[in-house]
């Protein structure tokens, strides 16, 4: 369970939310970078989200997650579930938002919430790190 009243579960999510800035830039390069030089928007899309998702798994179980162990399968499926979310959320929002920017921003605010739960507890579950 997830204790709000923590100062140290703010801090992971205010660490989580750094993180996820940085891995977010990094996805973004990577992409830019392959489209640059000449690959397809598709393959250059997947090949940066499964770079990028490489990277996120070093950035959040060493800095946000500190200390904790973390399951790199859970991680992988976490992505899954967090993309197939993404789509739902920003599909559910649209119906009332007519902004695809606004429905964009708030499905993010959502998702990245439930993303931060499910990474904290089915991810990076406790204990010493390995």
């Amino acid at each position: 369970m997830v204790d709000w009243r923590s100062p140290g579960e703010w801090r992971r999510l205010w660490r989580y939310y750094q993180a996820g800035v940085v891995n977010t830039l990094f996805g973004f390069v990577l992409y830019a970078l392959f489209v640059r030089f000449g690959l397809n928007i598709y393959l250059a899309q997947i090949v940066a989200h499964v770079l990028g998702m490489t990277f996120n798994y070093f950035t959040y179980s060493r800095y946000a997650f500190a200390g904790q162990s973390g399951s790199r399968m859970r991680f992988v499926l976490t992505y899954g579930l967090n993309y197939l979310l993404g789509l739902a959320s920003l599909w559910a929002i649209s119906q009332w938002v007519a902004s695809p920017y606004l429905a964009g921003l708030l499905s993010i605010a959502v998702v990245s919430l439930i993303n931060y739960l499910l990474l904290r507890h089915l991810v990076f579950t406790g204990g010493p790190a390995r």
